[in-house]
């Protein structure tokens, strides 16, 4: 039985900066901006959190199922590492506002950028197991950067968004592999969240650990698959992605390594397999749990599909877990796809000034964690939610009443 994923979105927030704006403010070394593959980042507003992103995602999914179809989604998974609550998941806001059915297992996983990665597979097999014959699961990945330190090279990496994956029997969009996959873990301080509202870590060791992550999931993966070849196996591939140039980095290890490919061949090889999965990633940037799938999306919205395609997808959080698992793309996906314009939608976005961005990280920084009564006052960014928010039937957050959050559609 085919098992993967039916339908995918992503959502990219009404909002950007421009990342060569944000090097020159904060006096980034500008030689370091090429190696960074980035021009945009998404940057959400004061009544925009996991949830809301979650929920943009996931509507347009919903939206376009007929209600006996929306009735046989029976697991509701989302990943995060920004949750709002330490009981409560985000799952149940989500499962409210899209107004699924009540038969529905509804939880939460974390585990840094591995999350969504996670909650694919933990769907696939709910589905692959027959135990409901004909259920669908849906898997939220959804996060949003905490504050990183002004005047460093994370801040113009940290972006904020969700990315929503129907998971069924009839996989348009990804057909997996099941079984295909190789996973590598262990404990590794590289990056963490030590408390709700900060981000820290180590840089230099978070890049070792991805890097001997994606080396030994991958020896794992060729261990089971009989003939598994990097190089020739894949038509695309599709990395998490930090930032563009560490995938490039990453590909290229594995080309020097595997196949002793020289600089020129590592270059034609990324430009033709790997470079489409940035399409979108370089306009968001990193969205944690989210931002594998927003990769496949790249590939899936700029790939050639004349034919269906193998894709091998490689997704590694933080602390750590990873895995190298496949699948393939159906000549069915792109047209479905495009038919949710994730590029017009990203384009459409309000570009920033410099004073706009930091008026927003400090309004954001005012909602924290466990807030317990407070209602949205939009009034020094009324302009940007009447010409961004105002009118598209977006889910916002509109205050804060005895913890609960309190939600409706603009």
């Amino acid at each position: 039985m085919p098992v993967g994923i039916e339908d995918l979105n992503s959502y990219g927030g009404r909002a950007c900066l421009d990342v060569r704006t944000l090097f020159r403010s904060r006096g980034l070394d500008l030689e370091r901006f090429g190696n960074l593959m980035m021009e945009k980042k998404a940057v959400g507003f004061p009544w925009e959190d996991p949830v809301t992103n979650g929920v943009n995602a996931a509507r347009p999914i919903v939206d376009r199922m007929d209600a006996a179809e929306r009735g046989r989604i029976e697991l509701l998974v989302t990943a995060s590492e920004s949750g709002i609550d330490f009981g409560k998941s985000l799952s149940t806001y989500v499962h409210r506002h899209l107004g699924l059915g009540r038969r529905c297992r509804l939880f939460e996983v974390k585990q840094a950028c591995y999350g969504g990665a996670a909650a694919l597979q933990l769907a696939a097999a709910f589905v692959a197991s027959g135990a409901s014959p004909g259920a669908k699961a849906l898997v939220v990945a959804t996060d949003t950067a905490r504050a990183a330190a002004k005047l460093t090279y994370a801040e113009p990496s940290q972006g904020t968004g969700a990315a929503a994956l129907l998971v069924g029997e009839n996989p348009e969009i990804l057909d997996l592999d099941f079984g295909a996959n190789g996973y590598w873990g262990y404990e590794v301080m590289d990056t963490c969240r030590p408390t709700a509202e900060f981000e820290t870590g180590d840089p230099d060791l978070s890049l070792l650990s991805y890097l001997d992550c994606l080396e030994r999931s991958w020896e794992v993966y060729a261990e089971r698959v009989e003939g598994a070849d990097f190089a020739t196996t894949f038509d695309y591939l599709a990395f998490h992605t930090p930032f563009g140039g560490m995938v490039k980095g990453a590909h290229r290890m594995m080309m020097r390594k595997l196949k002793r490919a020289g600089p020129a061949a590592c270059d034609t090889d990324f430009e033709r397999r790997v470079l489409p999965s940035l399409r979108h990633c370089v306009e968001v940037g990193n969205i944690y749990s989210a931002t594998l799938f927003l990769a496949l999306q790249g590939i899936v919205d700029s790939g050639d599909f004349r034919a269906p395609r193998r894709v091998g997808l490689f997704a590694y959080g933080s602390g750590c877990s990873s895995e190298f698992f496949s699948g393939t793309v159906t000549s069915r996906s792109q047209e479905k796809l495009r038919s949710l314009a994730l590029a017009d939608r990203l384009r459409e976005r309000y570009p920033l000034t410099m004073e706009e961005y930091d008026r927003i990280l400090d309004l954001n920084a005012s909602w924290t964690f466990g807030t317990k009564d407070r209602e949205m006052d939009r009034g020094p960014l009324a302009p940007l939610y009447e010409s961004q928010v105002a009118g598209r039937g977006l889910l916002v957050l509109d205050g804060i009443r005895n913890y609960h959050r309190e939600y409706s559609w603009s």
